[in-house]
């Protein structure tokens, strides 16, 4: 064989001969994630592993998605069920369901916030949807990201990576999103109102919480069980206060490793064939609206029981119920100080929030059990 032939040979090898525009197109949206990830922090976490993912699986004949692949194993944790419960642990022993047990009515606004997710699911239903990828579609409405990625990869697994990119990017843009939304639907009386503080809550309440909501859930909406498990095991572990071994470790390493998991396989199914299509720009489209409505029937929420308590709920709080904790929370806090820098609405917004976490991973539960 000639000189020539061997390196024709070796060029025809090398993925520089099977590479394609859409694969640079790709390896150029994982940059940008990288760098949002990077430079803004824009749910770096997620967004740098997903990003570095989606270059990965773009690259022509690594074969990194095949059957032996290494990206095949990572995304066997997702397809099976196994990372988002695994994150919810984490969360669970990170988050203080105190707020929300003081304050037991703002986890109505919490649900309420939900109704992004349903009415979402109905718009896309409109557009042509089959069910699955309208429910899919419409999780992002509770700015939960494992939560929208344990049901799409039950449902619609081909529209992982488009459904997952717009979870995260609204997760991380909520301090964008939500203020114009919050302003617009409130007046200056009403952004200025202080709410009574958080009271304590007992010990014991705070253990049997998780324990009984686990049981109601798994009564009710059987199918949120991995999740509303996970999440309220990961609870138990930091309120019993005789497993601080555990706690720390949810809290900590475990949700660390399989975040890395969780966000390489996401990018996995970023590939050009999958990812580049009229669905995404669709998707990212309803993605938006379903936050906005999710956000928008919280305020709205917020403003009837603001009416019924006389002047003592801050309509603001009720933002505050879509899943994304604390950013949500936060920027209720941020708001509100704006107007009134004596304000502290952290807390109080602190209880809608936690409880958007469970309502968002009940409704995800009230989909797998509506698709069949």
């Amino acid at each position: 064989m000639s000189v020539v032939q061997l390196l024709l040979s070796f060029f025809e090898s090398t993925g520089i001969s099977a590479l394609t525009w859409p694969n640079v197109l790709m390896v150029g949206i994982g940059g940008l994630l990288i760098y949002l990830g990077i430079a803004k922090e824009y749910e770096p976490l997620l967004l740098v592993p997903i990003g570095f993912g989606a270059i990965l699986v773009n690259m022509p004949l690594a074969g990194l998605m095949e059957a032996d692949g290494l990206l095949h194993y990572f995304y066997f944790g997702i397809k099976a069920g196994i990372f988002p419960p695994l994150i919810f642990l984490g969360v669970g022993a990170m988050t203080d369901f105190g707020p929300l047990l003081s304050k037991p009515q703002t986890f109505l606004l919490g649900a309420a916030a939900q109704f992004g997710i349903f009415g979402t699911l109905l718009g896309a239903r409109a557009l042509g949807f089959p069910f699955n990828e309208a429910a899919s579609i419409a999780i992002i409405g509770g700015a939960d990201g494992p939560t929208a990625i344990y049901l799409t990869a039950r449902l619609a697994d081909h529209l992982l990576g488009p459904i997952a990119v717009a979870a995260y990017s609204y997760m991380a843009l909520v301090p964008i999103i939500q203020p114009p939304i919050i302003r617009l639907l409130t007046t200056k009386k009403e952004r200025v109102i202080v709410m009574s503080e958080i009271k304590p809550v007992s010990q014991r309440v705070k253990i049997l919480f998780p324990i009984l909501t686990t049981i109601a859930s798994a009564l009710l909406v059987p199918a949120s069980t991995p999740l509303i498990g996970m999440l309220m095991l990961g609870n138990l572990f930091r309120e019993a206060g005789v497993v601080e071994r555990l706690s720390k470790t949810a809290q900590n390493e475990l949700i660390n490793i399989v975040t890395i998991f969780l966000g390489v396989a996401v990018g996995s199914k970023m590939s050009a064939e999958e990812f580049l299509n009229i669905k995404t720009l669709m998707i990212i489209v309803l993605g938006l609206a379903a936050f906005s409505i999710g956000t928008t029937a919280g305020v709205l929420l917020g403003k009837l029981m603001c009416i019924l308590t006389g002047g003592k709920v801050n309509p603001m709080i009720g933002a505050a119920g879509v899943s994304a904790v604390p950013m949500a929370a936060r920027v209720v806090q941020k708001v509100g100080q704006k107007e009134n820098p004596s304000n502290f609405l952290l807390m109080n917004a602190m209880g809608p929030n936690v409880a958007g976490v469970i309502g968002s991973a009940v409704a995800a539960g009230v989909l797998l059990a509506m698709a069949g």
